[in-house]
């Protein structure tokens, strides 16, 4: 995979814990680094390596408020993981459909 491709791969970037967590961190609003990081059993240069790997994602993006940077979600980006995950939603659906059919026979017997 070339280096392009790495920086903008959002699996790659939600693989890790720490960034699923950042970007629910960010769901509800923007933060500066210093709220972020406090969230965090981390240094807040970690923190920082993990938004710039989100930021490579175009997961979230930063912004210059002051002295401070903001960083905020972009949920856009996670389109491609609900559809990825989408095209196995049938399996589930089958299995469930199963599980049903399984309880209510056994209720029967």
């Amino acid at each position: 995979m070339s280096s392009s491709a790495q920086k903008h791969d959002v699996f790659r970037a939600v693989a890790d814990p720490t960034r699923r967590k950042l970007l629910k961190l960010l769901a509800d609003r923007e933060m500066p680094i210093t709220d972020i990081s406090s969230h965090f059993p981390i240094t807040r240069t970690a923190v920082s390596k993990h938004l710039r790997i989100l930021s490579e994602a175009r997961l979230v993006s930063e912004r210059k408020a002051g002295r401070e940077k903001l960083y905020r979600l972009h949920p856009e980006a996670l389109i491609e993981l609900q559809e990825w995950l989408s095209y196995f939603e049938r399996y589930w659906d089958n299995k469930l459909s199963m599980l049903k059919h399984y309880v209510e026979h056994e209720d029967r017997e």
